[in-house]
């Protein structure tokens, strides 16, 4: 078996929130998953300082993979991303204040980088899981697209070895007590669902991902 790395990350609270469903899930994780260690954690929804934690542990542990998580409050099912663009552009302040609007990300970066996880098998474990899961193709414009940009930067640049990719997870039951019709999932249907995501990038290491179909037409 060879021997493997994934450094998992979740943002804490970010605007009107006490509790962010990333990093509650991340804590929850098995310290070991289909034999590869699972390194977890915390993460600032800050733009830039964010990236400069994922980029120290990354130094630190010589990680294969990265897979961020961030909450996508309204989104019903778990929902790996496709592609993060070179852009920053927030709705709300990050959690130091800074919003920052039509920003590049990395002046010297590409317009986009695409997920180099599996992320179609992904959802396939997920769904065989009995979990509501699908790819996004927008991982939005604030500090979740600016934190998955930001680490396959470093994948194409600094860590060439490494793998990474981001998933967005819904808002937990507690979140939307004052809410209405609001999409919500349990902390432990969110933390199975990253725990089965983690043995898919684990079995197609070195493989191309599933052939299946996973686009939307709008």
């Amino acid at each position: 078996m060879i021997e493997m790395k994934i450094l998992v990350t979740g943002f804490d609270p970010f605007g009107t929130d006490t509790m962010n469903p990333a990093i509650e899930a991340v804590k929850r994780l098995p310290d070991t998953v289909n034999g590869a260690d699972i390194i977890k954690l915390e993460i600032p929804t800050v733009f830039g300082k964010s990236a400069e934690v994922v980029r120290q542990a990354m130094t630190e542990h010589d990680v294969d993979y990265v897979l961020n998580i961030g909450q996508a409050g309204g989104r019903f099912d778990m929902t790996p991303e496709r592609v993060a663009i070179n852009l920053d552009d927030a709705r709300i302040a990050d959690n130091e204040g800074n919003q920052p609007i039509d920003v590049p990300i990395k002046a010297d970066g590409e317009a986009a980088y695409f997920s180099q996880l599996p992320i179609k098998a992904m959802v396939t474990a997920m769904k065989e899981a009995g979990i509501p899961a699908s790819v996004s193709n927008s991982a939005g414009t604030f500090v979740c697209n600016h934190i998955m940009y930001q680490t396959l930067y470093l994948t194409h640049t600094e860590f060439p070895k490494a793998k990474a990719g981001f998933m967005h997870v819904p808002f937990l039951p507690e979140q939307v007590l004052e809410r209405p019709n609001t999409a919500s999932m349990s902390l432990s249907d969110i933390v199975k669902a990253i725990e089965v995501s983690l043995e898919a990038i684990v079995d197609y290491h070195g493989k191309d991902d599933l052939k299946v179909v996973g686009g939307k037409t709008h």
